[in-house]
Protein backbone atom coordinates (compact mmCIF):
# COMPACT_ATOMS: atom_id res chain seq x y z
CA UNK A 1 0.00 0.00 0.00
CA UNK A 2 1.51 3.14 -0.77
CA UNK A 3 1.30 6.21 1.18
CA UNK A 4 2.00 10.27 0.81
CA UNK A 5 5.00 10.91 -1.70
CA UNK A 6 5.67 7.34 -2.75
CA UNK A 7 2.14 7.16 -3.82
CA UNK A 8 2.17 10.14 -5.98
CA UNK A 9 5.32 9.01 -7.82
CA UNK A 10 3.83 5.61 -8.42
CA UNK A 11 0.58 7.53 -9.93
CA UNK A 12 3.20 10.01 -11.61
CA UNK A 13 5.40 6.88 -13.47
CA UNK A 14 2.16 4.54 -14.40
CA UNK A 15 0.37 7.91 -15.65
CA UNK A 16 3.45 8.54 -18.27
CA UNK A 17 3.56 4.53 -19.27
CA UNK A 18 0.21 5.12 -20.60
CA UNK A 19 0.84 8.31 -22.05
CA UNK A 20 3.91 6.57 -23.92
CA UNK A 21 1.94 4.02 -25.23
CA UNK A 22 -0.80 6.01 -26.88
CA UNK A 23 1.68 7.53 -28.60
CA UNK A 24 3.12 4.30 -29.26
CA UNK A 25 -0.28 3.19 -30.70
CA UNK A 26 -1.66 5.84 -32.14
CA UNK A 27 1.52 7.02 -34.22
CA UNK A 28 1.17 2.94 -35.50
CA UNK A 29 -2.61 3.38 -36.60
CA UNK A 30 -1.74 7.00 -38.48
CA UNK A 31 1.09 5.44 -40.63
CA UNK A 32 -1.31 2.10 -41.20
CA UNK A 33 -2.90 4.09 -44.07
CA UNK A 34 -3.42 4.54 -48.02
CA UNK A 35 -0.95 7.15 -48.40
CA UNK A 36 2.19 5.18 -46.78
CA UNK A 37 1.57 2.78 -48.98
CA UNK A 38 4.52 1.95 -51.80
CA UNK A 39 3.92 3.82 -55.17
CA UNK A 40 3.30 0.66 -57.09
CA UNK A 41 0.44 -0.54 -55.24
CA UNK A 42 -1.11 3.17 -55.12
CA UNK A 43 -0.59 3.65 -58.91
CA UNK A 44 -2.37 0.00 -59.47
CA UNK A 45 -5.20 0.66 -57.15
CA UNK A 46 -5.66 4.23 -59.40
CA UNK A 47 -5.40 2.20 -62.90
CA UNK A 48 -8.27 -0.09 -61.42
CA UNK A 49 -10.17 2.89 -60.46
CA UNK A 50 -9.81 4.13 -63.50
CA UNK A 51 -11.06 0.83 -65.27
CA UNK A 52 -13.89 0.36 -62.89
CA UNK A 53 -15.11 3.66 -63.96
CA UNK A 54 -15.16 2.44 -67.60
CA UNK A 55 -16.67 -0.37 -66.74
CA UNK A 56 -19.64 1.35 -64.97
CA UNK A 57 -20.25 3.62 -68.07
CA UNK A 58 -20.80 0.45 -69.93
CA UNK A 59 -22.61 -1.09 -67.78
CA UNK A 60 -25.38 2.30 -67.25
CA UNK A 61 -26.89 1.54 -70.50
CA UNK A 62 -28.21 -1.43 -69.34
CA UNK A 63 -29.02 -0.50 -65.97
CA UNK A 64 -31.23 2.35 -67.46
CA UNK A 65 -32.70 0.27 -70.38
CA UNK A 66 -33.89 -3.08 -68.72
CA UNK A 67 -35.51 -3.30 -65.84
CA UNK A 68 -33.70 -6.43 -64.83
CA UNK A 69 -30.59 -4.79 -64.37
CA UNK A 70 -32.12 -1.95 -62.50
CA UNK A 71 -30.21 -3.09 -59.07
CA UNK A 72 -26.99 -2.61 -61.01
CA UNK A 73 -27.21 1.59 -59.37
CA UNK A 74 -26.42 -0.07 -55.82
CA UNK A 75 -23.69 -2.11 -57.12
CA UNK A 76 -20.70 1.00 -56.93
CA UNK A 77 -22.35 1.88 -53.25
CA UNK A 78 -22.49 -1.88 -51.86
CA UNK A 79 -18.76 -2.29 -53.68
CA UNK A 80 -17.59 1.03 -51.72
CA UNK A 81 -19.25 -0.32 -48.74
CA UNK A 82 -17.60 -3.79 -48.76
CA UNK A 83 -14.02 -2.39 -49.54
CA UNK A 84 -14.51 0.06 -46.89
CA UNK A 85 -15.25 -2.78 -44.63
CA UNK A 86 -12.76 -5.08 -45.22
CA UNK A 87 -9.90 -2.07 -45.60
CA UNK A 88 -8.74 -2.17 -41.80
CA UNK A 89 -7.88 -6.18 -42.52
CA UNK A 90 -6.28 -5.88 -45.81
CA UNK A 91 -3.96 -2.72 -44.41
CA UNK A 92 -3.40 -5.34 -41.88
CA UNK A 93 -2.06 -7.88 -44.29
CA UNK A 94 -0.77 -5.04 -45.98
CA UNK A 95 1.66 -3.49 -43.50
CA UNK A 96 1.89 -6.76 -40.87
CA UNK A 97 1.64 -9.67 -43.50
CA UNK A 98 -0.85 -10.56 -40.93
CA UNK A 99 -4.51 -10.57 -40.28
CA UNK A 100 -5.01 -8.68 -37.07
CA UNK A 101 -5.77 -11.59 -34.56
CA UNK A 102 -3.41 -13.70 -36.46
CA UNK A 103 0.46 -14.30 -35.17
CA UNK A 104 2.45 -12.36 -36.85
CA UNK A 105 4.95 -15.33 -37.30
CA UNK A 106 5.79 -16.10 -40.98
CA UNK A 107 4.15 -19.28 -42.63
CA UNK A 108 6.29 -21.53 -44.65
CA UNK A 109 5.45 -22.16 -47.98
CA UNK A 110 6.56 -23.86 -50.92
CA UNK A 111 9.10 -21.80 -53.42
CA UNK A 112 7.61 -23.96 -56.34
CA UNK A 113 3.97 -23.46 -55.39
CA UNK A 114 4.68 -19.25 -54.73
CA UNK A 115 6.20 -19.10 -58.14
CA UNK A 116 3.52 -21.16 -60.24
CA UNK A 117 1.10 -19.23 -58.54
CA UNK A 118 2.81 -16.08 -59.24
CA UNK A 119 2.99 -17.24 -62.82
CA UNK A 120 -1.17 -18.12 -63.80
CA UNK A 121 -1.69 -14.32 -61.98
CA UNK A 122 0.75 -12.97 -64.48
CA UNK A 123 -0.80 -14.35 -67.35
CA UNK A 124 -4.35 -14.14 -65.94
CA UNK A 125 -3.55 -9.92 -65.76
CA UNK A 126 -2.06 -10.44 -69.10
CA UNK A 127 -5.18 -11.83 -70.76
CA UNK A 128 -7.80 -10.02 -68.93
CA UNK A 129 -5.91 -6.67 -70.08
CA UNK A 130 -6.46 -7.60 -73.38
CA UNK A 131 -9.58 -8.83 -72.93
CA UNK A 132 -11.12 -5.51 -72.00
CA UNK A 133 -9.52 -3.88 -74.58
CA UNK A 134 -11.28 -6.24 -76.84
CA UNK A 135 -14.36 -5.68 -75.03
CA UNK A 136 -14.01 -1.68 -75.21
CA UNK A 137 -13.48 -1.53 -78.76
CA UNK A 138 -16.54 -3.42 -79.86
CA UNK A 139 -18.22 -0.88 -76.99
CA UNK A 140 -16.46 2.18 -79.38
CA UNK A 141 -17.43 0.72 -82.62
CA UNK A 142 -20.43 -1.05 -82.19
CA UNK A 143 -22.27 1.17 -79.43
CA UNK A 144 -23.34 -1.25 -76.32
CA UNK A 145 -23.64 -4.78 -76.99
CA UNK A 146 -24.48 -8.03 -74.86
CA UNK A 147 -21.14 -9.58 -75.56
CA UNK A 148 -18.62 -7.02 -74.94
CA UNK A 149 -20.59 -5.56 -71.96
CA UNK A 150 -20.15 -9.20 -70.48
CA UNK A 151 -16.02 -9.46 -71.43
CA UNK A 152 -15.43 -5.71 -69.82
CA UNK A 153 -16.89 -7.45 -66.60
CA UNK A 154 -14.95 -10.41 -66.61
CA UNK A 155 -11.97 -8.94 -67.78
CA UNK A 156 -12.08 -6.81 -64.43
CA UNK A 157 -12.62 -9.58 -62.84
CA UNK A 158 -9.65 -11.10 -63.13
CA UNK A 159 -7.53 -7.95 -63.41
CA UNK A 160 -8.63 -7.34 -59.56
CA UNK A 161 -8.20 -10.21 -58.35
CA UNK A 162 -4.61 -11.06 -60.37
CA UNK A 163 -3.43 -7.52 -59.31
CA UNK A 164 -4.18 -7.75 -55.80
CA UNK A 165 -2.02 -10.91 -55.88
CA UNK A 166 0.92 -9.88 -57.85
CA UNK A 167 0.81 -6.68 -55.83
CA UNK A 168 1.07 -8.30 -52.39
CA UNK A 169 4.29 -10.29 -53.02
CA UNK A 170 5.46 -7.50 -50.03
CA UNK A 171 4.80 -5.97 -47.04
CA UNK A 172 5.11 -2.36 -46.70
CA UNK A 173 8.38 -2.38 -44.88
CA UNK A 174 9.72 -5.15 -47.95
CA UNK A 175 9.20 -8.65 -46.01
CA UNK A 176 8.14 -11.29 -48.09
CA UNK A 177 4.22 -12.22 -47.77
CA UNK A 178 3.67 -15.30 -47.18
CA UNK A 179 1.68 -17.43 -49.72
CA UNK A 180 -1.15 -18.23 -47.61
CA UNK A 181 -1.58 -14.48 -46.45
CA UNK A 182 -1.25 -13.44 -50.78
CA UNK A 183 -4.38 -15.66 -50.75
CA UNK A 184 -6.29 -14.76 -47.80
CA UNK A 185 -5.98 -11.16 -49.06
CA UNK A 186 -7.21 -11.85 -52.88
CA UNK A 187 -9.75 -13.44 -51.53
CA UNK A 188 -11.26 -10.30 -49.42
CA UNK A 189 -12.03 -8.96 -52.96
CA UNK A 190 -13.91 -11.80 -54.47
CA UNK A 191 -17.18 -9.90 -53.58
CA UNK A 192 -15.79 -6.23 -55.13
CA UNK A 193 -14.60 -8.39 -58.41
CA UNK A 194 -17.11 -10.73 -59.11
CA UNK A 195 -20.25 -9.17 -58.09
CA UNK A 196 -19.97 -7.04 -62.09
CA UNK A 197 -20.83 -10.24 -63.29
CA UNK A 198 -24.11 -10.07 -62.16
CA UNK A 199 -24.68 -6.37 -62.90
CA UNK A 200 -24.03 -7.07 -66.35
CA UNK A 201 -26.19 -8.25 -68.80
CA UNK A 202 -25.98 -12.00 -70.23
CA UNK A 203 -25.34 -13.32 -73.25
CA UNK A 204 -28.66 -13.58 -75.56
CA UNK A 205 -28.85 -16.66 -75.82
CA UNK A 206 -28.40 -17.71 -72.20
CA UNK A 207 -30.61 -15.21 -71.33
CA UNK A 208 -33.21 -16.55 -73.44
CA UNK A 209 -32.81 -20.04 -72.25
CA UNK A 210 -32.92 -19.12 -68.55
CA UNK A 211 -36.27 -16.78 -69.47
CA UNK A 212 -37.97 -19.45 -71.23
CA UNK A 213 -37.30 -22.60 -69.00
CA UNK A 214 -38.24 -20.37 -65.73
CA UNK A 215 -41.45 -19.22 -67.45
CA UNK A 216 -41.99 -22.84 -69.13
CA UNK A 217 -41.85 -23.88 -65.32
CA UNK A 218 -44.16 -21.06 -63.44
CA UNK A 219 -47.30 -21.88 -65.65
CA UNK A 220 -46.39 -25.88 -65.49
CA UNK A 221 -46.42 -24.88 -61.87
CA UNK A 222 -49.51 -22.62 -61.26
CA UNK A 223 -51.44 -24.57 -63.52
CA UNK A 224 -50.67 -27.42 -61.44
CA UNK A 225 -51.91 -25.72 -58.66
CA UNK A 226 -55.11 -24.46 -59.71
CA UNK A 227 -56.02 -27.74 -61.36
CA UNK A 228 -55.31 -29.27 -58.10
CA UNK A 229 -57.37 -26.66 -56.30
CA UNK A 230 -60.46 -27.10 -58.50
CA UNK A 231 -60.28 -24.47 -60.69
CA UNK A 232 -61.71 -24.17 -63.97
CA UNK A 233 -58.69 -23.21 -66.60
CA UNK A 234 -56.62 -24.58 -69.41
CA UNK A 235 -53.16 -23.91 -70.24
CA UNK A 236 -51.72 -23.41 -74.13
CA UNK A 237 -47.87 -22.90 -73.90
CA UNK A 238 -47.03 -20.54 -71.29
CA UNK A 239 -50.62 -18.77 -71.99
CA UNK A 240 -54.03 -19.80 -68.86
CA UNK A 241 -57.17 -19.28 -70.31
CA UNK A 242 -59.54 -18.63 -67.28
CA UNK A 243 -63.34 -18.42 -67.46
CA UNK A 244 -63.25 -13.98 -67.90
CA UNK A 245 -60.29 -14.41 -70.65
CA UNK A 246 -56.55 -15.56 -70.78
CA UNK A 247 -53.42 -14.56 -68.70
CA UNK A 248 -50.14 -14.88 -70.37
CA UNK A 249 -47.07 -15.70 -68.42
CA UNK A 250 -45.00 -13.58 -70.68
CA UNK A 251 -40.86 -12.36 -69.83
CA UNK A 252 -41.63 -10.27 -66.60
CA UNK A 253 -43.39 -12.94 -64.88
CA UNK A 254 -40.21 -15.33 -65.40
CA UNK A 255 -38.57 -14.29 -62.45
CA UNK A 256 -35.43 -13.09 -63.86
CA UNK A 257 -35.66 -9.86 -62.66
CA UNK A 258 -36.06 -11.07 -58.87
CA UNK A 259 -33.72 -13.74 -59.36
CA UNK A 260 -30.58 -11.39 -60.28
CA UNK A 261 -31.73 -8.89 -57.45
CA UNK A 262 -31.86 -11.33 -54.84
CA UNK A 263 -28.26 -13.51 -56.19
CA UNK A 264 -27.01 -9.37 -55.83
CA UNK A 265 -28.45 -9.24 -52.22
CA UNK A 266 -27.59 -12.65 -50.84
CA UNK A 267 -23.80 -12.37 -52.28
CA UNK A 268 -24.15 -8.64 -50.10
CA UNK A 269 -25.47 -9.97 -46.99
CA UNK A 270 -22.91 -13.56 -46.78
CA UNK A 271 -19.69 -10.97 -48.37
CA UNK A 272 -20.77 -9.00 -45.19
CA UNK A 273 -22.47 -10.27 -42.16
CA UNK A 274 -20.88 -14.08 -42.89
CA UNK A 275 -16.87 -15.27 -42.59
CA UNK A 276 -16.96 -18.74 -44.11
CA UNK A 277 -17.02 -19.40 -47.55
CA UNK A 278 -19.52 -22.26 -47.15
CA UNK A 279 -21.58 -20.06 -45.59
CA UNK A 280 -21.66 -17.16 -48.14
CA UNK A 281 -22.01 -20.22 -50.67
CA UNK A 282 -25.24 -21.23 -49.31
CA UNK A 283 -26.52 -17.51 -48.71
CA UNK A 284 -26.38 -17.23 -52.19
CA UNK A 285 -27.86 -20.65 -53.14
CA UNK A 286 -30.63 -19.33 -50.88
CA UNK A 287 -31.23 -16.36 -52.35
CA UNK A 288 -31.77 -18.11 -55.82
CA UNK A 289 -34.20 -20.65 -54.02
CA UNK A 290 -36.14 -18.12 -52.58
CA UNK A 291 -36.22 -15.93 -55.39
CA UNK A 292 -37.81 -18.49 -57.85
CA UNK A 293 -39.76 -19.62 -54.48
CA UNK A 294 -41.65 -16.31 -53.67
CA UNK A 295 -41.82 -15.39 -57.63
CA UNK A 296 -44.09 -19.03 -57.91
CA UNK A 297 -46.29 -17.05 -54.84
CA UNK A 298 -46.73 -14.15 -56.91
CA UNK A 299 -47.92 -15.36 -59.76
CA UNK A 300 -50.18 -17.59 -58.18
CA UNK A 301 -51.83 -14.35 -56.48
CA UNK A 302 -51.80 -12.79 -60.06
CA UNK A 303 -53.56 -15.57 -61.58
CA UNK A 304 -56.14 -15.64 -58.78
CA UNK A 305 -56.65 -11.64 -59.26
CA UNK A 306 -56.89 -11.76 -63.15
CA UNK A 307 -58.97 -15.49 -62.03
CA UNK A 308 -61.41 -13.06 -59.68
CA UNK A 309 -61.44 -9.61 -61.20
CA UNK A 310 -60.28 -10.06 -64.90
CA UNK A 311 -56.92 -10.46 -66.84
CA UNK A 312 -56.93 -6.45 -67.22
CA UNK A 313 -57.01 -6.27 -63.49
CA UNK A 314 -53.11 -6.93 -63.06
CA UNK A 315 -52.49 -4.01 -65.08
CA UNK A 316 -54.77 -1.55 -63.27
CA UNK A 317 -53.16 1.00 -60.64
CA UNK A 318 -53.50 0.05 -57.48
CA UNK A 319 -54.92 2.79 -54.70
CA UNK A 320 -54.18 2.33 -51.08
CA UNK A 321 -56.07 5.27 -48.87
CA UNK A 322 -53.69 7.73 -47.36
CA UNK A 323 -51.04 6.65 -49.89
CA UNK A 324 -53.17 7.00 -53.50
CA UNK A 325 -51.92 5.03 -56.50
CA UNK A 326 -48.57 2.71 -55.87
CA UNK A 327 -48.35 1.41 -59.42
CA UNK A 328 -50.13 -1.48 -61.12
CA UNK A 329 -50.66 -4.76 -59.13
CA UNK A 330 -48.27 -6.79 -61.05
CA UNK A 331 -45.23 -4.22 -60.49
CA UNK A 332 -46.29 -3.71 -56.98
CA UNK A 333 -45.96 -7.33 -56.36
CA UNK A 334 -43.12 -7.89 -57.82
CA UNK A 335 -41.11 -4.93 -56.10
CA UNK A 336 -42.66 -6.72 -53.03
CA UNK A 337 -41.39 -9.98 -53.27
CA UNK A 338 -37.85 -8.68 -53.39
CA UNK A 339 -38.33 -7.17 -50.38
CA UNK A 340 -39.89 -10.19 -48.95
CA UNK A 341 -37.30 -11.69 -49.84
CA UNK A 342 -34.70 -9.60 -48.74
CA UNK A 343 -35.91 -9.48 -45.01
CA UNK A 344 -35.94 -13.11 -45.61
CA UNK A 345 -32.38 -13.66 -46.00
CA UNK A 346 -31.66 -11.07 -43.66
CA UNK A 347 -34.06 -13.83 -40.78
CA UNK A 348 -31.15 -16.62 -41.42
CA UNK A 349 -28.44 -14.55 -41.12
CA UNK A 350 -28.93 -15.22 -37.27
CA UNK A 351 -29.13 -19.07 -37.86
CA UNK A 352 -25.75 -19.03 -39.80
CA UNK A 353 -23.71 -17.06 -37.00
CA UNK A 354 -25.49 -19.32 -34.16
CA UNK A 355 -22.63 -21.08 -32.47
CA UNK A 356 -23.19 -23.65 -30.21
CA UNK A 357 -22.38 -23.83 -26.90
CA UNK A 358 -18.89 -25.18 -25.97
CA UNK A 359 -18.94 -28.25 -23.61
CA UNK A 360 -16.65 -29.61 -20.99
CA UNK A 361 -14.52 -32.80 -21.99
CA UNK A 362 -15.43 -35.63 -20.85
CA UNK A 363 -12.04 -36.37 -18.92
CA UNK A 364 -13.55 -33.35 -17.06
CA UNK A 365 -17.15 -35.41 -16.11
CA UNK A 366 -14.99 -38.37 -15.53
CA UNK A 367 -12.89 -36.27 -12.90
CA UNK A 368 -16.32 -35.04 -10.85
CA UNK A 369 -17.68 -38.96 -11.27
CA UNK A 370 -14.41 -39.79 -9.55
CA UNK A 371 -14.87 -37.07 -6.78
CA UNK A 372 -18.35 -37.73 -6.21
CA UNK A 373 -17.87 -41.42 -5.87
CA UNK A 374 -14.57 -40.67 -3.16
CA UNK A 375 -16.47 -38.28 -1.41
CA UNK A 376 -19.75 -40.64 -0.92
CA UNK A 377 -17.66 -43.32 0.53
CA UNK A 378 -15.78 -40.82 2.98
CA UNK A 379 -19.06 -39.88 4.06
CA UNK A 380 -20.48 -43.87 4.37
CA UNK A 381 -17.11 -44.48 6.41
CA UNK A 382 -17.94 -41.76 8.87
CA UNK A 383 -21.26 -42.84 8.96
Amino acid sequence: MCMGRNCAADFTFYGYLLYLLNRVVSETFENYNFKNLPSNQIAAAFILVGFAALMIWDQVFWWVKNEDYSFGFLVPFFVGYVLYHRWPVVRSYLFRGTESDESTAPSHSSPAATRTLEWLAAIGLLLSLSLFAIGMLIRMATGPQNPASLAIAVSFSGMLLSSVFIFTKETVDGKPMALKARLSVTLLFIFPALIWLLSAPMVAVLDNMIRVFLMNKVTVVVFGVFDFMGYELERQGNVLILPEGSVGVEEACSGIRSLTGCLFAGSFFGAVFLKQFWKKALMVFLAMCLAVLMNLIRSMFLTLWSYHYGPNAIDAEWSLPLIGDIGTVHDVTGLLIMVLTSIGLLCFLPIFNYKLPEFEDDDDYEDDDEGIQTHTQEISKNG
